[in-house]
């Protein structure tokens, strides 16, 4: 066949790239060729649009023992000799065409990012968005998503122990599918994905046979969601957990051979994603069979067996004159093991069929930071923040019945209980965590074989960052590493999910460009380097894109895992201190968008330095045992930080708000670096001493009570009645509608 430009664009390229290809080949690509560089140069591979800011991320520190993109996670020292591994990872186009799948895939691939470096995973967290809760579809998705990662990580073996979710309108056909995984490895044990540069060395396909799922998945990812979408389903791969399990066992036995050069994970872009990175990180080429991959499906051509995305595959480069060790250690596991080809010195990517030479290519060529494009989009304030600007609060009238807006309030599901999606969960597979007795702000792991502990969290609330890009994604970071440290943590680093509309729109671009700008920014003043992730363009429908959700995921590191805080009141009498300043402030919060149904607002209230600063407060407070318990305010306000304080010990709580600021903003209001603690009343006074030492505001708001909710000496109730309408929120929105039987799927 001829191939032209239309070939290329149909491929997703442009004529552009198209003449590009031909000049770095000095011809013309054949179409198997030209396949590899669609998939290779896609946005969820080449990173086309956006590598030129994320070089603009902090990306180096003194934990920092791999730097981003170095090799398939982050990995960061916590002491003792071990080291952290962690990454997330989308999956969001798979998810809305095939919600299990999708879901399940993106579980298993981020999990396989985390051993392939040699570490064992211990803990999964996720963090999703769909669209409104009571419509048919976002109950098919939900269903779907959560049964998906439910599924997967309970056989696979590793506990869920985090994560977010939110329904907005916006996501209705683009739901987010952020998956993250972390591990521990002993330092100096990391396996690198290269092929390193000995001519002749053995390249291996092991895991399972490929088929023809998940073809054109990397393309796949970085286009629009249409109407027609679905007849893409082949780009949505198929998973098997089990099959996972085996692969995680055997590829963790080979390490131990000392037999392994390199080894890769056969993610997006499939065999040549694998075969290109590790050449080019090596400095080498190699010459492979296809024919000999072993294969699901009959007759499947050289380009399918290229770009297959079938999942539970690896691939391995071996020393010369070791591979019968890899090969016993596969036959035990009873996978897959065949020898397809060997490493070379040429720097050319040569891929045979049946003895005929079907693609020749360079791999530098191929990859990011080699030859693929690197573009700079243009960009332009939003139309929409100009609304944003011409919010007045006073407009808003301050509520004279606060007890019922706290009602309505309590069943959002933003700020309902997710338990009906946690509860198809294993948390405690593995016998790793920490937090599930007492809830923290973020979930605790055991770090074994040491007792420290590993403070775990997802965080992003995505229209603060529609709000104010910058702002909001500095938020993000900000409440990411708050979680941590009122669970007793200390922040380490993040991992990103930049989450965004169609880069060649400016007004996204705009979006992105400003958070990469405000999470750089936060992270530089956290001391929490960037160690990689994974950016998704393309999430938008013909109503417009998503909101722009660079979803934050967070490691910290407890020295002894027995001195995590918990968010939950102790004993009545205890004192309850708000540590921050209230505001008159409830721009962007949950009470303002869906009960007064205000889209265009500022982001709440936030600056880096008085956060910082609470931050360190903090950590002292709990390092000194002169708290009981920290829960920070963040979706929902006060009100909602207290009610969750209670529900655990079913204590209840006697407050007054502050005069200064009007009740509503003071109950409901989301102004940032605020956190909820409760004091013994005999360590009441060194408390206030420290906070005041420090400069830091505070406000004695209150003592925990028996069971009773008491705001302003009104009686609003006991505990258990505000901890029911908290449990049964979704469950109630959900009956009546098709969402039982959506439940009933899960």
């Amino acid at each position: 066949m001829e191939i032209t430009a239309k070939t290329a664009e149909e491929l997703r390229l442009t004529e552009a790239e198209f003449e590009l290809i031909k000049v770095k080949l000095g011809r013309t690509p054949n179409f198997t060729e030209l396949c590899c560089f669609s998939a290779m140069w896609s946005e969820h591979c080449s990173y086309k649009n956006s590598i030129k800011w994320l070089k603009t991320l902090p990306r180096e520190g003194k934990k920092m023992l791999v730097k981003a993109g170095e090799e398939n996670a982050g990995l960061m020292d916590i002491g003792d000799g071990y080291g952290v591994v962690f990454k997330i990872e989308s999956h969001n186009h798979p998810s809305a065409i095939e919600p299990f799948q999708g879901a399940a895939t993106g579980v298993g691939g981020i999990h396989r990012d985390i051993f392939t470096m040699g570490a064992r995973p211990i803990a999964s967290l996720n963090s999703l968005r769909f669209g409104k809760l009571t419509e048919s579809k976002t109950q098919h998705l939900l269903a779907g998503v959560v049964h998906g990662i439910g599924h997967y990580g309970n056989c696979f073996g590793v506990p869920t122990v985090g994560g977010e979710i939110y329904f907005e309108e916006c996501y209705h056909t683009n739901p987010l599918v952020n998956a993250m995984s972390v591990g521990v490895l002993k330092n100096g044990e990391t396996v690198s994905a290269t092929a390193g540069n000995v001519k002749g060395n053995p390249v291996f396909f092991v895991g399972s046979a490929t088929g023809k799922d998940g073809i054109g998945g990397a393309s796949f990812a970085s286009a629009n969601i249409t109407a027609d979408s679905a007849e893409d389903l082949p780009a949505v791969q198929v998973g098997d957990p089990f099959q996972e399990k085996k692969l995680l066992e055997a590829c963790l036995e080979v390490i131990k051979t000392n037999a392994l050069v390199g080894m890769q994970d056969m993610g997006a872009a499939g065999i040549i994603c694998s075969t290109a990175e590790m050449s080019a990180k090596g400095g080498a080429g190699m010459r492979i069979d296809l024919d000999k991959v072993p294969m699901r499906q009959q007759h499947m051509k050289a380009w399918e067996l290229l770009l297959s995305e079938s999942q539970e595959r690896m691939l391995m480069v071996v020393e010369k004159g070791k591979e019968e060790a890899v090969k016993k250690v596969f036959e035990k596991w009873d996978l897959p093991c065949s020898e397809i080809g060997e490493v070379t010195d040429n720097g050319m990517l040569q891929f045979y069929m049946n003895g005929v030479l079907e693609a020749e290519v360079p791999a530098e060529e191929l990859v990011l930071g080699g030859g693929a494009p690197q573009y700079e989009r243009a960009y332009s304030t939003p139309a929409y923040l100009e609304e944003i600007k011409k919010f007045d609060p006073a407009a808003i009238a301050v509520p004279a019945d606060l007890k019922t807006v706290a009602v309505q309030l309590i069943e959002i599901p933003n700020i309902a209980s997710k338990r009906w999606v946690y509860e198809q969960y294993d948390s405690m597979v593995g016998a790793g965590s920490a937090s599930t007795n007492a809830p923290s702000d973020a979930a605790i792991v055991i770090a074994k074989p040491t007792n420290k502990g590993l403070a775990l969290t997802t965080d992003c609330n995505s229209r603060y960052v529609f709000a104010d890009p910058r702002k909001g994604a500095m938020i993000a970071v900000a409440e990411a590493a708050r979680n941590i440290v009122c669970s007793g943590g200390h922040p380490l680093g993040i991992t990103n999910c930049l989450n965004f509309g169609n880069p060649y729109n400016p007004e996204v671009y705009y979006q992105f460009v400003n958070a990469i700008q405000g999470m750089g920014e936060a992270c530089i003043k956290f001391d929490t380097p960037v160690t990689g992730g994974n950016v998704s363009f393309y999430n938008q429908s013909p109503d417009g894109p998503v909101y722009p959700t660079p979803t934050i995921g967070m490691v910290g590191v407890l020295e002894n895992v027995d001195e995590k805080m918990t968010m939950d009141f102790k004993a009545a009498g205890d004192v309850i201190i708000l540590i921050g300043s209230s505001k008159d402030d409830i721009n962007s919060s949950e009470y303002l968008h869906k009960l007064h149904g205000v889209e265009y607002s500022p982001a709440p209230y936030f600056e880096l330095e008085e956060e910082f600063v609470l931050q360190k407060a903090i950590t002292q407070l709990i390092a000194n045992k002169l708290i009981n318990s920290a829960h920070d305010v963040s979706e929902g306000g006060m009100f909602i930080a207290l009610v969750e304080s209670c529900f655990n010990r079913n204590l209840g709580f006697d407050i007054n708000t502050d005069a200064s600021v009007r009740k509503d903003a003071y109950l409901f209001g989301e102004a940032q670096s605020r956190v909820v603690v409760s004091v013994s009343t005999q360590r009441l006074t060194e408390v206030k001493n420290l906070l005041v030492s420090l400069n830091i505001p505070f406000q004695q708001a209150g003592t925990v009570t028996g069971g009773a909710v008491t705001i302003n000496a009104e009686n609003w109730g006991m505990v258990s009645e505000w901890k029911s309408r908290y449990d049964q929120a979704i469950g109630n929105l959900l009956a009546g509608h098709d969402g039982e039987q959506a439940l009933s799927a899960l």
